[in-house]
Parts: structure tokens; C-alpha cells; sequence
């Protein structure tokens, strides 16, 4: 659920670079690198100039992500039920934090010696 929130809200560019018809980069996230066939005008030499029409273009699609988003209940409630709210779920959370180091104390103990069978003695079997 955390992905489909991330990738919906996330806006970024598809930039396309064209040489006449033909595509020659797509890239996301930047700027398509160029063919390197752009018309450059001298701007030094005012006499000469190029009035042909470059054939390369620029393609740029920006696709927006979501900005509506439900903002969260927790601040919609007062201060005080702010602090029980914390208090609770750092109690409850605090309740299990010792349960996995159980202490046994009869673990350096080794059991007593059997020296006779007393079920087999008394002929008491457990089914």
C-alpha cells in the first residue's frame, strides 16, 4: 500500500529529442542529450545569417502526480487525547519487549539420578 502511495504522488518528465520524425533519446527524470545536428547562429557576424529551419525539436511531458492526500485523524484531536493516544501505544508495545528473554532457573541443573522405575513399580502407565 506504502508503493502505491509513493508512486501516485510522485511527479517526473519524459523528455524526447527528434531529429526530423525520427526519435533519438528518451530520457526520464532529465534533459534528452541532443544529436548534435542544432542550427547555431555566429552572433558576431550580423551581415550572414541562416534563415533555414531547424529540422530537431524537443518533446517534454511533465505528468503531475497526485496532491489531494487525506490528511491524518491524529490532528484533529485535542492535546490531551494526543498524550493518552502516545502513552497507550508506548505502553502496549513496551508490554512485549521482555518476553523473548525468558529466565529458567533450573537451567544449570543437571536432574536427579533415576534409580528405580517407579511407574513400571506401581504399574501406572500413562495413555
Amino acid at each position: 500500500m506504502a508503493l502505491v502511495v509513493v508512486f501516485s504522488t510522485m511527479s517526473f518528465t519524459i523528455s524526447s529529442h527528434f531529429c526530423g520524425d525520427t526519435v533519438v533519446d528518451v530520457s526520464y527524470f532529465s534533459k534528452a542529450s541532443s544529436c548534435g545536428m542544432e542550427m547555431k547562429q555566429d552572433l558576431n557576424n550580423k551581415d550572414c545569417s541562416i534563415s533555414k529551419k531547424n529540422c530537431c525539436k524537443d518533446v517534454t511531458k511533465v505528468i503531475e502526480g497526485q496532491d489531494d492526500l487525506k490528511k491524518s485523524a491524529f490532528d484533529n484531536l485535542s492535546f490531551d487525547q494526543q498524550v493518552f493516544v502516545a502513552s497507550f501505544c508506548y505502553s502496549y508495545i513496551n508490554l512485549f519487549k521482555g518476553l523473548h528473554n525468558k529466565v529458567i532457573p533450573f537451567k544449570n541443573y543437571s536432574p536427579p539420578l533415576v534409580v528405580k522405575d517407579i511407574q513400571a513399580l506401581d504399574e501406572v502407565y500413562l495413555i
